[in-house]
């Protein structure tokens, strides 16, 4: 009896703490509704392997619409239109991946990016990929267009230990990011594939052969009349 009365107490003791992490997880998807994270797990590990930390959050209404428009020409061009998935790419990663087993191809949106870099941690397994549809599905339900693109723009790391626009436009160019060019705008999203390894300041090749393209994408998608209502301050 007593070995059943501890087994019961176990089981309840994990209910209750899958309950508090729960509502404690809810309340805290709410609060990033309204104000910025105040650390991220991504964050934590650029400090504990010695990248340090450079961030300052802004106001969208404090970051240029040229650093908005090439973020969603550079990284999800279907931002305006999916519901946080981009199923047409999803399906050709899958077959990509196939062909070259390798060559890891992804193709996670702009949402999937802010549930990832605020909510959870880097990393490829199924866990944390099913934590991040969750996350995922749950800033598309709350969180305005908006608000996940301005959430992006502040926590994602946008070279060594450096998160957000802001830290970015300051670094590379010495400038506010609501002064940042379109040149400059595309030259910090063409390095978002992998910014701990392709830099603005020094132009690595990667960068400099990708930003033209990035700058021809932001000219297709400027006549766009929803992007541009997205990102109209």
């Amino acid at each position: 009896m007593k070995k059943k009365s501890s087994i019961y107490k176990i089981v309840s003791w994990i209910k209750k703490i899958i309950i508090y992490l729960f509502i404690f997880q809810l309340l805290y998807i709410l609060l990033i509704k309204w104000i910025n994270p105040p650390i991220t797990f991504t964050q934590i590990s650029s400090v504990l392997r010695g990248d340090g930390l450079k961030r300052d959050y802004v106001s969208i209404k404090n970051i240029s619409y040229q650093a908005g428009l090439a973020m969603i020409a550079s990284e999800d061009q279907a931002f305006v239109d999916h519901n946080g998935f981009d199923w047409k790419s999803i399906k050709k990663a899958i077959a990509y991946n196939k062909r070259k087993p390798n060559r890891i191809r992804g193709a996670s949106t702009i949402s999937q990016q802010v549930a990832k870099n605020v909510f959870l941690w880097q990393g490829r397994s199924w866990v944390r990929k099913g934590l991040e549809v969750y996350f995922t599905f749950m800033i598309e339900t709350l969180y305005s267009k908006k608000r996940i693109l301005e959430l992006y723009l502040n926590v994602a790391e946008m070279g060594r230990g450096v998160f957000g626009i802001e830290a970015a436009a300051q670094k590379n160019f010495h400038k506010k990011a609501k002064n940042l060019s379109r040149a400059e705008a595309a030259m910090v999203a063409a390095c978002m594939p992998n910014p701990k390894k392709y830099s603005v300041k020094p132009l690595s090749r990667f960068v400099a052969n990708k930003y033209p393209w990035v700058l021809r994408q932001m000219n297709n998608l400027e006549s766009d009349a929803d992007v541009h209502q997205l990102l109209k301050q």
